[in-house]
């Protein structure tokens, strides 16, 4: 009697190890999706701020050389009328100074216009964010709420809230208040078909005890997949349009020194993803065009 009871403890215990690593490897796969999610969307982003800057570096080297030319121009100058003055006569100007002269002229004009294009692409960028960033707070009305805050960082558009707005103390299941505020962000973003998001789960870094929730990068991956599902079920954002990330608590916002540093961490952050493509074909259409009108002047 004692051996059959003594086997079957041993089954137990071998049938709760084997649950316990079917439910380890299932989460375990789920973060490295996400972690892979999380990966490509910081390199668009990493993407974004080379293209910025690379633009503005363009800008500055167009600018640099408009300038160089204009000197050479005026060298030019100085020297005709140096020889119109020694001669008297327009003829002297040599045939290869005449053609350079012309040629200067040209690359001038289209250098202007390369300036000119590259910064109506970015005031166009700059106009869409500001637009963007101005439904949002018209939507979400009192912005002094300290739980809710839109901003803009190098170009991209955030929406942060609060974990105390969205979510009871350790769950990820959405409030009722916070359906309300997901209701209003998804009436701007459905207005607007035409940009991408990401959604981020954020934690502090005192460790997790529910029960199904193994550590912080689990709840922060829970909280970012249930704004998503609100989002997409209650107030119909395309699920296509939407990435669900979760940081853990590797990103914060200050150091988890006191409570309330530890609750400014605790947030859930929406990222408007910038339309790169767009934007290249902006810059490559305005060379193309810039090039063309000058030969054609």
């Amino acid at each position: 009697m004692k051996r059959i009871i003594l086997i079957s403890c041993l089954l137990s215990v071998l049938i709760a190890s084997c649950v316990s690593k079917k439910r380890y490897a299932e989460l375990n796969q789920r973060r490295s999706e996400v972690a892979g999610q999380l990966t490509a969307e910081k390199s668009r982003y990493d993407n974004c701020e080379k293209a910025k800057s690379a633009a503005q570096t363009r800008i500055n080297t167009l600018e640099a050389t408009n300038s160089a030319l204009r000197e050479q121009i005026n060298e030019l100058k100085n020297t005709n009328a140096a020889l119109l003055n020694n001669v008297g006569d327009l003829a002297t100007l040599s045939r290869k100074e005449a053609e350079n002269l012309e040629k200067s002229l040209e690359s001038i004009r289209e250098k202007d216009l390369q300036i000119s294009y590259l910064r109506d692409a970015m005031s166009k960028k700059d106009s869409v964010t500001l637009a963007l960033v101005t439904s949002l707070k018209g939507a979400l009305g009192n912005l002094n709420d300290e739980d809710i805050e839109v901003s803009v960082e190098k170009g991209v558009v955030f929406i942060s809230i609060s974990d105390k707005m969205l979510f009871r103390s350790g769950s990820y299941r959405i409030t009722e208040r916070a359906s309300a505020v997901l209701g209003k962000i998804a009436k701007v973003v459905n207005d607007k078909p035409d940009i991408d998001f990401m959604v981020e789960g954020h934690t502090d870094t005192v460790p997790i005890k529910q029960p199904g929730i193994s550590d912080n990068w689990d709840l922060s991956v829970l909280r970012a997949t249930s704004v998503v599902r609100v989002l997409q079920k209650d107030f119909g954002v395309s699920p296509e349009r939407m990435t669900a990330a979760g940081r853990s608590f590797y990103v914060p916002v200050t150091d988890n020194d006191t409570a309330e540093n530890r609750a400014r961490n605790r947030r859930t952050r929406i990222v408007v993803l910038p339309k790169l493509d767009e934007f290249y074909n902006m810059v490559e259409e305005g060379m193309k065009e810039a090039a063309k009108t000058s030969k054609s002047d």
